[in-house]
């Protein structure tokens, strides 16, 4: 594989997620240092070396009949590695000190774990080096751009809403929670998509619909509170 093909696999791959990032940015009323928003992207790209070893350990350990709890399983370690991710980067950082903050990290970790996601698939899906191969691959990077991509990073911003109510309230409870939410919502779309396959979206467009209308609420509700005053630098 030329270095060409390689650099445009990566950019493809980036582009996405980072359009993803950048729009759920603009939710952010006191945005965040850039500097740790790619910090927690980078990690969030480094969890998928264990969610991988973890996801091949649990395939091999459960009968391929069990769709549903296979499912569930898989879905479940990519949304707990996102989260420990975050919270590994930025549990102890000053700047992590407001609500709306603990969403817009694990959007960026969500981000840099959907990167490595698409660039694996991507590698995997180039049969050759030619114009062909290549329009193909960019198709299904363009599937996952709405698709994938975007479910990684409206899940992890569920889990995020949920853990900023589990700081200002001190019930961590809630981060299981929200696990728990994003865990269903993931294992649901990737359902859908293998019961009626990537070529009728339309089931798994409506679970992103339904996801996206309660992340966008979620931040909504946490701007409200922001405006209230609630702070996460007694919570944490």
């Amino acid at each position: 594989m030329s270095l060409l093909i390689i650099l445009i696999l990566i950019i493809a791959s980036l582009l996405p997620a980072t359009i993803w990032l950048l729009f759920f940015l603009r939710e952010d009323v006191h945005p965040e240092p850039k500097k740790l928003i790619w910090y927690v992207f980078g990690i969030g790209t480094l969890t998928t070396i264990p969610t991988l070893f973890m996801q091949m350990v649990y395939k091999n350990a459960i009968t391929e009949q069990y769709v549903l709890p296979l499912f569930l399983g898989l879905a479940f370690f990519e949304e707990f590695f996102k989260f420990l991710a975050a919270y590994y980067a930025v549990r102890k950082s000053r700047d992590f000190d407001e609500p709306m903050d603990a969403m817009i990290y694990m959007i960026a970790a969500a981000t840099g774990f959907a990167t490595i996601e698409n660039l694996l698939i991507g590698i995997g899906s180039l049969e050759s080096l030619t114009l062909n191969s290549l329009y193909t691959t960019g198709n299904i990077l363009l599937l996952r751009f709405i698709g994938a991509t975007l479910l990684h990073i409206l899940a992890s911003a569920i889990v995020g809403y949920y853990w900023a109510k589990g700081l200002v309230f001190k019930k961590y409870g809630y981060i299981i929670q929200g696990i728990v939410i994003a865990t269903i919502v993931h294992t649901v779309f990737n359902y859908l998509i293998a019961v009626f396959e990537e070529q009728n979206l339309i089931y798994s467009s409506i679970i992103l619909v339904v996801a996206a209308f309660f992340v966008l609420s979620d931040f909504e509700v946490i701007k409200k509170e922001e405006e209230e005053g609630v702070s996460l630098a007694t919570a944490k």
